[in-house]
Parts: structure tokens; sequence; C-alpha cells
């Protein structure tokens, strides 16, 4: 799920959020100004519901921001990179960069969100007792107790032992440090998940069935993510396996060429792209820094009126868009930011040098040729 807007920082960690998220932000309103506050508390206006409800959704994504940014914290405290949170439709994810160093790590970066959500859960109920006792009453304490009982049933939902939930993160964990092997704990815990999925989506269907509605539907929807997730874990996974003791210099293709930054696109049409077999080209200052990236792609979307005046700094990536990593870096570590990347590539740099390019093709290769080492052992 891709950033539309981005929020700010929090602790330096980039905060964004999906354009997903005015569904489930619209369906909460909807639900709860309409549906939920006024059976509780009949006879307010329908302002009043309204801001209740748009306070509760409110507060419930901060929740889940919370919930993700407990994820990041406890991640960067154990050296892991962490790229972004983006709220979204299904909730929220912390982008973290590489793998947990160790089996206890895995377990406490998995397990804090779930206990962010229970310790809020908790705040939002003693605040509704602390409420009603002091004799407020109405939708204010409708408001806290909604807000308490979904943090412990998103609490709740994320334990169940499934990647990708967090429940599924703890299993791997757990298992990781019984047997001690992180790639087939990993692909115990996607299993699991694809196959809670498909009973969630199973059950969504037979309540659609039964009772016609949205509630089984929405059941459905949300089973079919978790299975489709787990089923791409389960595929990065076994990719993993197969390229865990690669590094980026194995399979990067060596000297790429690179072309100045002063090129217009039809320079580069003629003088580069005509004469090379490459696809992709960095492009860099004359003292040889990285400036960014074009691909045939982007000059095949450049109008030919436009190619002989157009600089092709306007349609490259930008220097800071571009995935970069060292030769030494683990190949299965960078391979995330490349696939994030619209142009498929990651730049190796070593020494402020440029010393190779990646593309998806040198990662496939790399993966038939470790298959037929295996099938060969």
């Amino acid at each position: 799920m891709n950033e539309t807007l981005r929020l700010g920082t929090i602790a330096g960690i980039r905060v964004g959020v999906n354009w997903s998220v005015l569904i489930i932000f619209w369906l909460l309103l909807v639900g709860l100004a309409a549906g939920r506050f006024p059976a509780m508390y009949p006879d307010h206006s329908a302002t009043a519901y309204g801001i209740a409800g748009a306070v509760a959704a409110i507060v419930f994504f901060a929740s889940l921001l919370a919930h993700e940014l407990a994820h990041a914290l406890v991640a960067e405290r154990y050296g892991l990179e962490v790229e972004g949170i983006t709220l979204w439709m299904f909730g929220g994810v912390a982008r973290l960069r590489g793998d947990a160093p160790n089996p206890s790590a895995d377990l406490r970066i998995a397990g804090v969100g779930p206990l962010v959500s229970l310790v809020l859960g908790a705040v939002f109920g003693a605040i509704a007792v602390l409420a009603r006792g002091l004799g407020v009453a109405g939708l204010p304490f409708a408001v806290l107790s909604w807000l308490a009982v979904i943090n412990v049933l998103l609490a709740a939902f994320n334990l169940v032992p499934a990647a990708p939930l967090d429940g599924g993160r703890i299993l791997r964990a757990l298992i990781w440090r019984r047997k001690g092997d992180r790639l087939q704990a990993a692909l115990v815990a996607t299993r699991a998940g694809r196959q809670f999925g498909f009973v969630m989506i199973g059950l969504g269907i037979v309540l659609f069935l039964m009772m016609p509605g949205g509630g089984g539907l929405w059941l459905a929807l949300i089973g079919w993510f978790i299975a489709s997730s787990a089923g791409a874990e389960e595929q990065r996974a076994r990719l993993q396996r197969s390229l865990q003791d690669r590094r980026v210099a194995d399979v990067m293709s060596p000297d790429p060429v690179t072309v100045p930054d002063t090129l217009t696109v039809g320079q580069l049409l003629d003088a580069y792209l005509l004469r090379h077999r490459y696809s992709a080209y960095p492009v860099v200052s004359m003292d040889g820094s990285l400036q960014g990236l074009t691909t045939l792609q982007r000059v095949k979307e450049v109008p030919p009126e436009d190619r002989e005046v157009l600089p092709i700094m306007r349609v490259a990536c930008p220097a800071e868009d571009v995935p970069r990593a060292a030769p030494d870096d683990r190949l299965v570590d960078v391979l995330p930011a490349m696939g994030a990347s619209r142009d498929g590539r990651l730049v190796v740099v070593d020494a402020g040098r440029i010393v190779g390019i990646v593309s998806a093709t040198d990662v496939a290769r790399a993966v038939d040729v470790a298959e037929l080492r295996t099938r060969a052992g």
C-alpha cells in the first residue's frame, strides 16, 4: 500500500496515509454516528452524533498509529531501518528494512504492537469508568467505551498466530527460537496465515448468504487480504532461502553506462539508447555523483516533439528516490526497496562511485542458479 499523503514525522519516522483510509473512516463514521451511538443514547442531534463519530474514528486511527509506531521504535532499537509508517484501509503497516537479528528481537518487535493496543484499551476503559463515576455519561462515555473495546479487539485479532498479523510474527519468532531456522519459521507462519485467511473468506461468504449485508462481505475481504499477503510473504521467504547467502556484488551488472545530467532526452536517445542494449542508465554530474536514474520506459513517455529540448533530469527518477546499495549488502535486505521502486532497479555505489546496477532480470537469474545448485546437490 503506497503513501498518498505524507502527514509528517514522529520520532524521526515518516508517517503517511493511503487514500483507502477514507473508506474505513467513512464506514466508521456512518456506523457510529447513524447506528451505534443513536441506539445507545437517543434524543441527541445529528450534529452531536456526527461529532462523536468523527472524534471516535480519528482517535481510533491515532491508536493504530501508536500501534505501528511501537513496532517501528522497537525495530530501530535493534538496528533495523524504518522506511516509514502508512495507515490504510485495513489498518497500518510499519515498513522495516531487513530482518530482526535474533528471535528475541523478532518477538519483541512483533509483540509490542498488540501490547500498546491492550494498554490503550485499558486506558480508555479506565477513563470511561472514571467519567461515569463523576457523572459524565452520554456520548462522551459512548466514545470512550467504544475506543476501549475496539483497541482490545484490535489487539486480540492481531494476536491470531497467522502471518501477516502480529501473532504470526510471534509464532515465527517462537519457532525460530526453537528450531534455529528463521526462514522455515516464516514459512510455517505464512502457511497459517493463508489458512486463516481462507477460513475468514468462507465464514464471510456464509454470513453473507445467511444474513445479506455488508458484514459478511467485509469479513471475506479482510480474509482475502490476509490470505494474499501471507502468500506474498511465503514467496518472499522462499526467495530469501534461495538468495540468503548472496551479496549485491554477486548479481549486479558491473560498470554500468552512465549519462551526464546535461543531456536532453533527444541526445540521450541518439547517443545512448540507440547505441547500447541497456534499458536503464544512472544519471551523473561532472564529478560522477549520482543525480538520478533514467530508463527506456521514461523516455517512451516523452512526446517526440519535446525530446530535443527536454532535459533528462525532468524525466529521470531523482537521486533521493533511487534505491541504492553497497556491494557487500545482502541481496535479500535490499530487494524490498528495489521492488517498491517504479523503475525496478538498484544502483550499487561503493565509496561514492557507481560500480553496478541490479535489475529484476539479474535477481531472477540468481534465483534460477540457486535452484539449479539445490537440485544438483
